[in-house]
């Protein structure tokens, strides 16, 4: 699973980075910890809400981490949708929607894993590819608040998920899933591509991702609890 990563970088970097239109929302702090309900940065593809004929910009918005479907009757239900398994991803009805239609990219310095040990401790892991931006693959959506009036802006609530897959053989000892990368270049772009709605193309998109040579090592169990949050937490663990 993906459940905590790191989002240091500004929205004028990740701009570049993936090369965005518009930048939409306040700014959000540097965060070392980043955990699940918290607000983060999403890169995704979309056409004007008024004009749906329009071409579709990229944009860099924030959204919540933990998914909650357009049909939920509660938004209670995203702190348990954190993750998207990607061996369901086109048939389980809570994804294969925004699978079609609504997939986005999480930008991330690294992310952090919990190594089970036969003390039955967990030891972290902070895993990262030597200072690249990762590009998580997830699927963002729009829930409206039934509480709310139609008109009002706050009406939508904009969540994401992160769509993991199994670990590849170098990491599996750390932890079995690890998260689904995008790499770089035209797989990006394919994922972003709003008009890209067909099951099997987005199955075979998937299936085209490479594993990346991701660099493992062990931080500090201070990263255990996300009220911790600095720099500090991505320094290793002497020998």
């Amino acid at each position: 699973m993906c459940g905590r990563y790191a989002s240091t970088r500004n929205d004028a970097a990740l701009a570049a980075e993936f090369g965005v239109d518009d930048v939409v929302d306040e700014a959000l702090e540097p965060n070392w910890n980043v955990a699940p309900t918290q607000q983060v940065r999403a890169v995704l593809e979309r056409a004007p809400h008024d004009d749906p004929d329009a071409a579709a910009s990229r944009l860099l918005r924030s959204v919540g981490w933990g998914l909650v479907p357009s049909w939920a009757k509660d938004r209670k239900i995203g702190s348990k949708m954190i993750n998207a398994r990607v061996e369901t991803l086109v048939s389980k009805p809570a994804f294969k929607a925004a699978a079609r239609r609504r997939r986005c990219l999480l930008p991330a310095d690294g992310y952090f894993e919990w190594q089970k040990t036969d003390a039955k401790a967990k030891v972290p892991y902070y895993l990262h590819l030597g200072g690249e931006v990762l590009a998580f693959a997830g699927l963002y959506e729009l829930w409206p608040d039934p509480d709310l009036p139609e008109d009002d802006p706050a009406r939508w609530l904009w969540t994401c998920t992160i769509i993991t897959t199994s670990a590849p053989d170098t990491l599996g000892h750390i932890h079995e899933r690890s998260p689904l990368l995008v790499p770089p270049g035209d797989l990006r772009d394919a994922w972003l591509d709003p008009t890209l709605t067909e099951p099997d193309d987005v199955q075979a998109l998937i299936n085209s991702m490479p594993q990346p040579p991701l660099e493992p090592y062990e931080v500090s169990t201070a990263v255990n609890s996300p009220r911790n949050n600095g720099p500090e937490l991505l320094t290793p663990v002497s020998d």
